[in-house]
């Protein structure tokens, strides 16, 4: 029989479409099983500053759909330091709370890890970060939202690349994972992708383009802004090599981090979301909820944060095979 009788769960990092139908479903959740949950404003920094609420199933109502975060994000530099883990502590346990869920990426996993370290807090976090980087889970929340935002952001562009005969060079987000890049490429038909993993072949890519340069009127290429050389570098770069192409380069920036969460996000959510409750009244701590092969799994934090440095070499064969 589990002690736990209250609840906090708070956003942190970056935000991603579907943490607020994550939020939902903790709540919900908790409420459910007769918990008393409470939410925590802007991250750890909320944490350490004492800024939480109790929360009700009118607090989550008509959010499911909306992006961004509820609860609000920020970086916490004070949660980084020994006097203000211990604040943060002091003032869960002045409202009683018995565990957190943390919604996040690696950063926000780390924090919560070494809270767990020093205060022995259970803690289960639910991966909410559109880069989809983390281990222990198919798919991040956000990361499906993301890549369609991308797709229909190219597929425009690629309207007026076939009107003008363009090559555009398109810089998306993804610092130090490809996976954005690797599948809105291939859903694209991009004629390279060039992701942090891999050292850029120029050559390849030029001689992929002399080859086909006849037989096309747009060329995209895409490129994760995690990759040294960057949209505008590789540009240039193309530029020199065909000077008679006319490029032009398109950095779509935020606008990958908002815009409504797609259905498969909102499922995604609400399904960890539970997932998360229902795993600290097992017992579970310093684990985060995922989804792999369909099924709910939990990963210890230290290994969910090792990044996958190595792409799937069948998706990039694709690019390859497909952009002839």
């Amino acid at each position: 029989m589990s002690n736990i009788k209250n609840i906090a769960v708070l956003t942190s990092g970056g935000d991603a479409p579907g943490m607020n139908a994550a939020i939902r479903a903790v709540v919900r959740a908790g409420i459910y099983h007769g918990i008393n949950m409470f939410g925590i404003k802007r991250g750890y920094d909320g944490l350490v500053n004492g800024d939480i609420t109790a929360m009700d199933v009118k607090s989550v109502a008509n959010i499911i759909q909306r992006g961004g975060t509820i609860l609000k994000t920020a970086r916490s530099t004070e949660f980084k330091t020994v006097e203000g883990r211990k604040q943060a502590y002091e003032n869960i346990k002045k409202l009683n709370i018995d565990a957190l869920v943390v919604i996040g990426g690696d950063g926000t996993f780390t924090g919560a890890s070494k809270f767990i370290e020093e205060f022995n807090i259970p803690i289960i976090g639910i991966p909410g970060t559109i880069d989809n980087d983390l281990a222990g889970t198919d798919f991040t929340i956000g990361y499906d939202t993301a890549i369609n935002t991308v797709v229909d952001a190219v597929d425009k562009i690629r309207d007026t690349a076939e009107s003008h005969d363009r090559l555009f060079v398109i810089e998306v987000m993804g610092r130090d994972s490809g996976l954005i890049a690797l599948r809105s490429g291939i859903s694209t038909g991009a004629e390279a992708v060039l992701i942090p993993e891999l050292e850029v072949d120029y050559e390849a890519i030029m001689k992929r383009l002399d080859s086909t340069r006849k037989n096309k009127s747009s060329r995209i290429i895409i490129v994760a802004e995690g990759d040294e050389e960057g949209g505008l570098v590789v540009a240039e770069k193309i530029q020199k090599n065909f000077p008679s192409y006319d490029v032009r380069v398109s950095i779509l920036g935020h606008i990958q981090r908002g815009g409504k969460p797609s259905c498969m996000d909102r499922v995604l959510a609400s399904r960890l979301g539970v997932a998360a409750v229902e795993g600290l009244l097992e017992g579970r701590k310093g684990e985060m909820a995922g989804l792999v092969c369909s099924k709910i799994t939990f990963t210890p934090f230290h290994k969910a944060i090792k990044h996958i440095d190595a792409p799937d070499e069948n998706l990039t064969r694709i690019v390859e095979i497909l952009s002839l």
